[in-house]
């Protein structure tokens, strides 16, 4: 807990003296706008709510890739990998405590959006099942956490990880069924969907702003929270033989 702790504090740190960290509280309302637009115009206002957790999952999305999974990379451009691989604790943990801290204040994106719906549209988030709500939101970001270490131990073996990040965007958000409903999309890509965290996520997400009772909420939660250990796991493991590697071969100061 010691090295998580020191990652979720070096982090806040960082954040304070780089704003530009922020950026997706500024697309947030804008991405808002652009769906409540989208389903009012096709006359879908039962779907208000879902184009409300769209930007809440895509602002979240976007902390996880772009900000949590260049870490690594980022470290090792400015010289003080090898500084922090000195350091007794698990890099990987010290990288989950940063990311969690990224991913926590992602969350202000959640209140964010409901605010511009509400002052813009007159539409509220409806809060059918806040608990389930509240639970689902708080796994997601574990789960986004989990798989960002992953990414930062892909995106460090590559010089133009940014490519790559913003290659795994869309996707990422076509089969986590941000937008569209999984069960729109094409059925023989509909089992694939089943291996990302984000269409439990944004499926139960779904579930929880109607007054139906939600069906197997702990199975779906528990989904969430198993595809972001695996995900975290995953990316301890090929950390720990990248940066092995990397020692080897004395590639590891060299941006």
């Amino acid at each position: 807990m010691r090295a998580f702790r020191a990652g979720v504090w070096l982090e806040l740190q960082i954040i304070r003296s780089s704003p530009d960290t922020l950026i997706p509280f500024f697309t947030a309302p804008l991405f808002t706008i652009i769906f409540l637009m989208i389903v009012r115009n096709g006359g879908r206002h039962d779907l208000q709510p879902d184009a409300l957790m769209a930007p809440v999952l895509m602002t979240l999305w976007w902390f996880a890739l772009f900000h949590g999974g260049n870490l690594v990379t980022g470290d090792r451009w400015q010289g003080v990998l090898e500084w922090i691989l000195a350091a007794p604790s698990s890099l990987a943990t010290v990288i989950l405590g940063r990311i969690a801290s990224i991913m926590t204040i992602g969350l202000v994106g959640f209140f964010e959006v409901w605010a511009v719906g509400r002052l813009m549209f007159g539409v509220s988030i409806p809060f059918e099942h806040p608990l389930a709500l509240a639970l689902t939101l708080l796994v997601t970001v574990f789960a986004m956490a989990g798989t960002a270490v992953a990414f930062a131990a892909l995106f460090v073996l590559t010089r133009n990880s940014y490519t790559f990040a913003n290659s795994s965007s869309f996707p990422f958000y076509v089969l986590g069924g941000v937008f569209v409903p999984i069960a729109l999309l094409p059925g023989w890509i509909q089992p694939v969907t089943k291996g990302v965290f984000m269409s439990w996520s944004s499926d139960l997400l779904r579930s929880s702003l109607k007054p139906a009772p939600i069906d197997n909420e702990w199975g779906r939660l528990g989904m969430v929270l198993l595809l972001g250990t695996l995900s975290f796991l995953l990316g301890r493991i090929v950390l720990f033989y990248v940066l092995r590697r990397m020692r080897t071969t004395g590639e590891l100061a060299t941006a």
